[in-house]
């Protein structure tokens, strides 16, 4: 047991789309400016907000998600990735008392208050005066609980407006104002489906993070904000002991004698990038070497005991995807010898037989017999819960899983070629007990040693998961071909 401090803040709003990433951003570079080692957090199941935040600090941005992650994992993590920094970031999702039930169970205020972590909010002040202070204050009193410690206001459009909230805030809240950040006339974080541009696809990264800082400098209280992370109460009697994985370390694999160290392969390049550190990290724990590689560029996958494929947009890269054909037959061949390959979202659409974009049709690598089409609306977006139905490459039959989905995509077809008829087995392994999944509230499609889903998972909550995928990749090393035992 341990008590714990490092200066830390959490950034909220009173919505999503507010600012908090805006905010986050220009705070972590510009205390990196001042020499200090930032690491960034974000809340919620969040790649492409955590990805601009990582580059902001020039390292990795973790995940804190009670819904998937249990709250002592949390603290855990927070400590493990702080050590040996001097502040952290930790940007909230949605509002601050928001989440999937009346409780707030699982909402920005609940990961501060368990992080003993002071709260700064963002308020959009756009058509509002008096109001704000309202608002702020029935934050204050709807938890006070919650140490909510400053207010920065946003899209302020006079002096005059500005004024009136900030005395309003002062006298009926009692808590600094510690910016207003004026109505920008450029976007500077531009948007795209579900929230922001992901940084692989902005044109000058470092340009937009630059120009942020320079407007957090000029209209932020960068000192004020500062002594407020100090203010953070130590997080008192924790226990750091690390859960035992579900199989030996670093495999089992029956036991028996490796050909090589593991080699697990990574989808990554501009079209897959939705990737938590922590599921990379946890693969490495346990011994297996990452090799990442690029469906864009490569002609062909390197030797591999298995493969992970994550999430990303496809649709965006169809036609390069599409084309690079070389690719497209070594990962079939790869599969049809045996190889376990995860596959989450966006890298089971590519899985499939063809991806239907607008009036065009791509041709994918032609796994899984799907076809999936983009829709203007989300078809899925929110937490899930999985129960594993049957045998599959690498869960438990029984397990109960918790994710979460987000796409625009959604299935069109499930054919029926001759083609699929004599390859084998296509089968669904999860029942959805939330969320929607692939079709009919299935999800898990399998075939062979392949396990495709649109569900993301997050190693820390879903321990399983790094498990199964080094036993099946330790499996295939040492019996090779199609000899991979099912679960």
């Amino acid at each position: 047991m341990l008590n714990y401090s490092i200066p830390r803040l959490v950034v909220s709003a009173l919505r999503g789309g507010s600012g908090k990433t805006f905010l986050s951003l220009s705070l972590i570079a510009l205390w990196r400016k001042k020499g200090l080692k930032v690491i960034p957090f974000k809340k919620g199941p969040d790649y492409i907000d955590a990805g601009w935040l990582a580059q902001a600090a020039k390292g990795d941005c973790f995940n804190l998600d009670l819904f998937m992650i249990l709250p002592k994992e949390i603290i855990r993590s927070f400590i493990e990735r702080t050590n040996d920094a001097q502040v952290a970031v930790i940007e909230g999702n949605k509002g601050l008392y928001d989440g999937v039930d009346p409780e707030g169970t699982y909402s920005t205020a609940r990961l501060a208050k368990l992080l003993n972590a002071p709260v700064i909010i963002v308020v959009d002040c756009t058509k509002a005066t008096n109001t704000v202070s309202a608002m702020v204050l029935g934050c204050q009193r709807f938890d006070p609980e919650v140490h909510l410690a400053g207010v920065i206001l946003n899209r302020v459009a006079t002096g005059r407006q500005e004024s009136l909230i900030r005395n309003s805030i002062h006298r009926n809240c009692k808590i600094p104002v510690l910016g207003a950040i004026p109505r920008l006339k450029k976007h500077l974080l531009p948007e795209r489906h579900m929230g922001l541009l992901p940084y692989q696809e902005h044109p000058v990264v470092e340009e937009g993070i630059s120009r942020i800082a320079e407007i957090g400098s000029r209209y932020i209280d960068l000192d004020g904000i500062w002594r407020i992370t100090n203010e953070a109460e130590p997080l008192r009697n924790v226990e750091l002991e690390k859960p035992k994985s579900h199989t030996p370390r670093p495999y089992s694999a029956r036991q028996g004698r490796l050909k090589s160290e593991i080699k697990i392969g990574v989808i990554k390049d501009s079209a897959f990038q939705f990737y938590y550190p922590e599921n990379l990290e946890g693969l490495k724990e346990r011994g297996a070497e990452i090799v990442e590689i690029s469906a864009l560029r490569e002609k062909e996958l390197p030797q591999l005991d298995a493969l992970y494929i994550g999430g990303g947009f496809p649709e965006t890269h169809a036609i390069a995807l599409a084309e690079n054909i070389r690719f497209k037959n070594s990962l079939c061949k790869e599969i049809e010898n045996g190889l376990p390959v995860y596959a989450e979202c966006g890298g089971l659409m590519y899985l499939g037989e063809s991806l239907v974009v607008g009036n065009k049709t791509y041709p994918m690598s032609g796994v899984l017999p799907l076809v999936f089409g983009l829709e203007k609306k989300p078809q899925a977006h929110g937490y899930t819960i999985i129960e594993v139905m049957g045998k599959n490459p690498f869960f438990p039959k029984g397990s109960v899983l918790r994710g979460h989905e987000f796409h625009y995509s959604r299935l069109l077809d499930i054919t029926k070629s001759k083609t699929f008829t004599k390859r084998g087995h296509v089968y669904f392994a999860f029942r959805m007990k939330r969320g929607q999944g692939i079709v009919n509230k299935m999800d898990g499609l399998c075939y062979k040693n392949v396990l495709a889903t649109y569900t993301h998972l997050h190693a820390l909550g879903t321990r399983e998961w790094v498990d199964g995928l080094v036993e099946a990749s330790a499996q295939f090393n040492l019996l090779g071909k199609q000899d991979l035992i099912l679960l």
